[in-house]
């Protein structure tokens, strides 16, 4: 049933992708389609990077409440872009070619996330206070440093520095969103592969060992796939804090099953189903320009108060 359900949802998304591609489609058909498929792209590799990477770990922090993005990754990726900008001025850091740049924020990004993530488990991730505070707490620090150097620059390097501060999609460079969309693929596939594994780690350290499992290596790992997938996403449109929140527990809904290799696929085309529709609403349908990522924070961001809020009735 899980299974079918998934299916479903997948079916949905192609209809919905098809429709964002044709819907009253002009001349040039091949320029505008080549301009929206781009975008649609990118709306994928995002929603289902997010998507899959919230539900690898929570499984490995012990509680569906955490995402990547609360544990203050969004504030590190504003605060590379701040000093950047402060080091090259505006001008400069436009100028250094969007393939090196891509890929220098993926592996920065990359190697702070691992060791970020990796420190806060260590502590014990299951303590969700100690977890959520730890996280609140550099998200301010991050931001206090990015506020203050923003304040030492020129007004058009800080307009530089505020595009990267929120996601956007009418940017996307070809090459990148291919990288993107490899590394996504090759992340979603050892991820699946190594399901049934995961299932035994969201039983517990302790009950994990208990059955033969080498939790460390398997937590490990995913936080690897995690922190690829975040890393990609974040580098090629921009920070999205409460979308994976979002999406994982949509897909705990949707299909009622706690196995991987089930809540993996359909959090990742959640994802991809939510920003697709979101774009394809605001932009097709509406004939609005509103920014698409400030319309799913506010939905994930009451996701998350009425988790907590359910949790603390219990």
């Amino acid at each position: 049933m899980a299974e079918r359900r998934v299916l479903w949802l997948g079916l949905a998304l192609l209809v919905l992708c098809g429709a964002f591609l044709a819907w009253q489609l002009r001349q040039p058909v091949g320029f505008i389609l080549g301009l929206r498929a781009a975008k649609l792209g990118a709306l994928v590799c995002v929603g289902a990077a997010t998507g899959a990477a919230t539900v690898l770990f929570q499984t490995v922090a012990g509680n569906r409440l955490l995402t990547p993005g609360l544990v203050g990754f969004d504030a590190l990726f504003v605060l590379m872009q701040t000093l950047l900008v402060l080091l090259l001025g505006g001008v400069g850091a436009a100028a250094i070619p969007a393939g090196p740049r891509f890929l220098m924020e993926v592996a920065a990004l990359g190697v702070a996330s691992v060791a970020l993530f990796g420190l806060l488990l260590r502590r014990d991730a299951r303590d969700i206070t100690r977890m959520i505070l730890t996280g609140i707490i550099l998200g301010v620090l991050l931001r206090g440093l990015s506020s203050m150097v923003q304040r030492l620059m020129d007004p058009s390097d800080f307009a530089v520095v505020q595009q990267a501060m929120f996601a956007s999609f009418g940017r996307v460079d070809p090459q990148q969103l291919t990288f993107s969309a490899v590394v996504l693929l090759a992340a979603m596939a050892v991820a699946l592969r190594m399901a049934p594994a995961l299932d035994v780690a969201g039983l517990g350290r302790d009950t994990a060992r208990g059955l033969g499992l080498n939790h460390d290596r398997v937590v490990m790992t995913a936080l690897l796939l995690m922190a690829a997938m975040v890393s990609v996403s974040t580098a090629l449109v921009g920070p999205i804090t409460f979308l994976g929140l979002l999406t994982a527990s949509l897909a705990r809904q949707v299909t009622g099953s706690h196995r991987h290799a089930v809540l993996l696929p359909a959090a990742a085309i959640l994802g991809a189903l939510i920003l697709v529709a979101g774009q394809f609403l605001f932009e097709r349908l509406l004939g609005s320009q509103s920014a698409l990522a400030v319309i799913v924070e506010f939905f994930g961001g009451l996701v998350f108060l009425f988790l907590v809020l359910k949790r603390r009735r219990r």
